[in-house]
């Protein structure tokens, strides 16, 4: 108990840090969230500035035109300038107003020329500002952005790097989780064990007071009236000619069934974790269903695994009232155990639902093979395992039918002489053998392909903690299945003896005949304990 307090004290601490780590992610997140946003403002900047640049470009490209357009108008006046001078020297004698003309004329192209020449200086001026200007803040830009992409960069590694400690987690407490359950489902039936055998000799314990505390109230009447003849022994369960034998075979009959029902449990335990870690590994081999969905044919098969409690726990149910039913003042043959048509009917309805999920195990280990990760070795040792799973099921489907058989004497009394109770019986211990023997060859085989899959670069520490608790339900059910053949073939001539016989009699008793005598011995022995009092 300390350990389990230990592990659940270790499991709230990690759980706490968990909760921590998770808080710390979402601020990150929420600060590369921003660092992204800004980002995006700054490359829009960009953008904008990047228009500008080429608008102002265009716009220099046209000055440039409109400059070489006014140099060649600059030109084409200075000539028109040289001819006018030409023709103003070869005219001087012709007066002074026309040379007066063309000093105006030459003045105004000279004043127009400069404007055009200091507005031409002053746009490039300006343009060389704009250009400069425009640089220093892509510049600017630039460095902030590579800053930017740096804290971006940074903080994406944290989350990553918090993801994969997550991730660990997670891993870590399933793993503990799943150690926790196994140890406390071992926990629960040893308790359930004890609580068992607690009752049982309490019982025992009430019964021996209450035989003692008879015999010493029978010795002290007989030695108080001192009569010479003691007939008070005749209220023991012998003095009415009730053979011996048969209260042995009732003390049998009930220590029989007992043990038998200790490996029912231990059976239905290695049945329930066998499906519920089946269930397990449907869920993360070959898709881990919390990161991608996995197929329909294995939702439908996790549907049916997740009943298998319905189907496994009313077999130990059944056979407890079996093993209640069985006292030393009954008569315990196959007519009279009517209990065990129950045990049979819910050992009908655990075949037929190990023949529902059969063919999607098939399938599931098929699409196991069609994985791109799956090499021959696994694809041979799946083939394998599916011939296992069909040969388990037809054990089972013959053990249902002799169980159903050995049943059917407490519905009808003739529906089965002794001759073929003993073959059934028989029949029944080789089936229980051949249960073991096609089990332990399942474990086997699992064995192997749990050793091939770990050598795979994609196998996970869940997949692992998974399959080391299939291999510990393969081994349970190994171990008890050979415990429950040999225990049947050991008491299989227990089983195959003839039923009650009066004494001095070779003849057995039908039931009717039992309960008969049975009844009538009860009255005479209340009959004698009312003449005493």
């Amino acid at each position: 108990m300390a350990n389990v307090t230990d592990l659940q004290t270790k499991y709230s601490k990690l759980a706490q840090e968990y909760s921590k780590l998770r808080a710390q992610n979402q601020v990150l997140k929420k600060a590369v969230v921003d660092e992204q946003a800004n980002s995006a403002s700054l490359k829009d900047q960009l953008k904008q500035r990047d228009q500008s640049l080429r608008k102002q470009e265009q716009e220099m490209d046209s000055l440039s035109f409109r400059n070489q357009q006014l140099a060649k108008r600059v030109e084409l006046l200075q000539e028109e300038l040289a001819a006018s001078e030409v023709r103003s020297k070869k005219g001087k004698g012709k007066g002074d107003s026309p040379s007066q003309q063309g000093l105006q004329t030459q003045s105004i192209f000279n004043e127009d020329l400069q404007k055009k020449i200091e507005e031409n200086e002053r746009l490039h001026i300006q343009f060389y500002e704009a250009d400069e200007q425009h640089r220093k803040k892509e510049a600017e830009l630039r460095a902030r952005l590579e800053k930017l992409e740096g804290d971006a960069e940074e903080h994406q590694a944290v989350v990553d790097g918090l993801k994969t400690k997550y991730v660990e987690t997670i891993e870590r407490l399933q793993s503990d989780k799943a150690r926790l359950e196994v140890k406390t489902q071992t926990l629960d039936r040893e308790a359930k064990d004890c609580r068992m055998r607690t009752e049982e000799c309490q019982q025992q314990l009430r019964r021996c007071q209450s035989e003692l505390n008879s015999q010493v109230k029978q010795s002290s009447s007989v030695i108080q009236e001192k009569v010479p003849f003691n007939d008070t022994k005749l209220s023991d369960y012998n003095s009415l000619n009730v053979p011996s034998h048969n209260r042995r075979h009732q003390l049998k009959a009930r220590d029989v069934t007992n043990q038998a029902l200790s490996f029912i449990q231990d059976l239905v335990a290695a049945l329930l974790n066998f499906h519920t870690y089946t269930e397990q590994r449907v869920h993360i081999y070959p898709l881990d269903s919390s990161i991608e969905p996995i197929s329909p044919l294995n939702q439908k098969f996790s549907q049916y695994l997740h009943e298998n409690a319905a189907y496994v726990r009313p077999l130990e149910d059944s056979f407890l009232q079996l093993y209640q039913s069985i006292t030393e003042d009954t008569v315990t043959v196959l007519e009279t155990v009517v209990t065990l048509r129950n045990f049979a009917e819910n050992f009908s309805s655990y075949t037929h639902f190990l023949q529902k999920i059969l063919p999607y195990q098939l399938k599931s280990l098929e699409e196991e093979c069609e994985a791109p990760l799956c090499t021959a070795a696994l694809t041979v040792k799946n083939r394998e395992l599916q011939g296992d799973m069909k040969k388990v099921t037809t054990v089972f489907e013959k053990l249902q039918n002799y169980i159903t058989l050995l049943a059917l004497p407490s519905v009808r009394q003739d529906a089965m002489p002794q001759s073929s109770t003993s073959a059934v019986f028989t029949q029944l211990a080789a089936s229980l053998h051949c249960l073991h023997d096609a089990i332990k060859e399942m474990s086997k085989h699992y064995n192997q392909k749990a050793g091939i899959e770990q050598e795979l670069p994609t196998v996970t520490q869940k997949l692992r903690t998974t399959t080391e608790c299939l291999l510990g339900s393969f081994g349970s059910l190994t171990s008890i299945t050979g415990k429950i053949a040999t225990f049947f073939s050991n008491n299989l001539d227990f089983f195959t003896s003839p039923g009650y016989t009066p004494k001095g009699c070779t003849v057995s008793l039908n039931p009717l005949q039992a309960e008969s005598m049975l009844a009538n011995k009860k009255k005479a022995a209340a009959y004698i304990h009312a003449i005493k009092t």
